[in-house]
């Protein structure tokens, strides 16, 4: 298929720029620079210089382009959130962009859509002990700062779930990690004996961002049509549980323990580490996509993630 990528060059989408190629697609990827432009064709990709946001000119740039799919994978977040406002251009791509990014998939006659969606969608509470399945409810307000996340994930996915005219689906992705540079800041951190965790931290679904890729390609050639995907791995694990196996990687102390009150003060970062616990079904995803993570937890994962930095090689 011939494939637009928003977010070509961002952490998921690089890496599932470079899984497209092999499995013999052809990338056409989208991104806002030159320097961004340049990776891409240096991969031998087609890339569009275009802000998604724009639609005139996202519209113009795809202009005489014509493409099977479209794959949004854009995300204006640079590192982890701590505060709601780090997540307002996120909000953004996900209402406005991706209402873009449909009117450009029609434009360039594609007939299959993949969105990015996130696990937080369910809410930022306490879920209790039970796996939560695709059935549950997704973007439910809260009557808080927390609505305005949740609005801009239920604004994306009914947008893509309900174009009668694709077959769109949305993967509800766990919290990425793997060889990009959040989780490397996080081992620089541990070695340096910086980090924190909390005391009594919340469970949450990970999922290696290879494998995060991965799915995106099997959602493009096998998902079915409005439906969403849980796409993490098989083993829910508590922050302060990763956190710690970071320390060990590193073969440093553990990270010092503190209150969870303490945490609060991030209103972002606090809630979603100490008040949330999502332990989420993939089931569905390992049925329809005939897709498996390959980093099935975070103790695989992040030994892999140590082991490459171990090796002095670049970073995804």
């Amino acid at each position: 298929m011939r494939v637009v990528v928003a977010g070509a060059t961002g952490t998921v989408g690089s890496e599932l720029c470079r899984q497209l190629i092999p499995a013999g697609h052809e990338v056409i990827g989208i991104t806002r620079s030159g320097a961004g432009a340049k990776r891409l064709r240096d991969l031998n990709m087609t890339a569009v210089i275009a802000d998604v946001m724009n639609r005139d000119s996202l519209l113009s740039a795809l202009d005489g382009v014509s493409a099977d799919a479209v794959i949004h994978q854009a995300t204006s977040l640079k590192r982890v959130p701590t505060s709601h406002r780090d997540l307002y251009a996120t909000d953004a791509l996900r209402v406005r962009g991706t209402a873009n990014l449909l009117a450009a998939a029609r434009q360039v006659g594609a007939g299959r859509f993949v969105t990015q969606s996130f696990l937080f969608g369910y809410g930022y509470g306490d879920h209790g002990d039970a796996l939560i399945t695709e059935s549950a409810p997704f973007g439910r307000p809260e009557r808080g700062a927390f609505d305005r996340h949740l609005a801009a994930m239920r604004s994306n996915e009914t947008q893509v779930l309900g174009a009668d005219d694709l077959i769109g689906t949305s993967l509800r992705y766990g919290v990425f990690y793997g060889n990009e540079p959040s989780t490397l800041r996080l081992f620089d951190l541990s070695e340096r004996r910086l980090l924190v965790a909390p005391r009594r931290g919340g469970m949450v679904s990970f999922i290696h961002i290879e494998d995060a890729a991965a799915a995106a390609l099997a959602a493009l050639e096998n998902g079915r049509a409005g439906q969403a995907y849980n796409i993490v791995d098989d083993r829910p694990v508590g922050w302060t549980t990763y956190l710690n196996t970071i320390a060990d990687m590193v073969s440093r102390p553990r990270p010092w323990r503190v209150p969870n009150v303490l945490l609060r003060l991030s209103p972002y970062l606090g809630t979603m580490m100490v008040r949330c616990n999502l332990r989420l079904d993939n089931a569905k995803a390992l049925s329809d996509l005939d897709w498996a993570p390959l980093h099935t937890s975070i103790f695989t994962g992040l030994r892999e993630v140590a082991a490459h930095r171990a090796s002095g090689e670049p970073s995804a």
